[in-house]
């Protein structure tokens, strides 16, 4: 069964703590989303809550896709530029899909509400992400539409002796 997707749901604690656990989930399988194995929710809090004050700001708004459980299964962090001239375009953050849902096509169709949603945004144009290189994420993004605009060698230390590229993939909206 499909994930329906919400975008802005109503902050509650148990999606904070939905939210808090699937990125702790998925962190702790490998995924490239901040931090690495192992982690716990109380070492990703910090950022979430980062990501919390963004929101009440209005700086960030949250796109949340729920299994048919109810259950958190994806989430993305639609990120506004605040600089006046590159407010045509937004980023796409924390994109995560849990890892009972992997494989399942709900990837695709994380980052197919995420292009919906934006493009309701006014005077937006474009979507920006970054992946960590070495993960085969840029394969991915690119099977979705997105290009890739840049890549620094080696800007993430995952490890003592593992640095990976950060590449900046493109999703032109027009």
């Amino acid at each position: 069964m499909a994930l329906t997707f919400e975008l802005d749901p109503a902050l509650t604690p148990a999606l904070r703590d939905d939210v808090l656990t699937l990125w702790a989930d998925v962190s702790n399988t490998g995924g490239s989303v901040g931090f690495v194995p192992p982690v716990t929710v109380e070492d990703i809090r910090p950022e979430l809550v980062r990501h919390l004050v963004a929101m009440a700001e209005g700086r960030t708004r949250l796109l949340v896709g729920r299994d048919a459980t109810g259950a958190v299964g994806a989430t993305a962090f639609i990120v506004y530029n605040t600089h006046r001239l590159m407010r045509h375009w937004v980023w796409l953050y924390t994109v995560m899909v849990h890892p009972r849902h992997q494989g399942k096509g709900y990837g695709r169709d994380l980052l197919a509400a995420a292009e919906d949603a934006v493009r309701d945004f006014e005077g937006v144009e474009a979507i920006r992400l970054t992946c960590r290189g070495g993960t085969g994420l840029e394969r991915f993004y690119g099977s979705c539409g997105y290009k890739e605009v840049g890549r620094v060698p080696a800007a993430i230390r995952v490890a003592p002796g593992d640095d990976r590229d950060d590449i900046t993939m493109l999703l032109p909206l027009g």
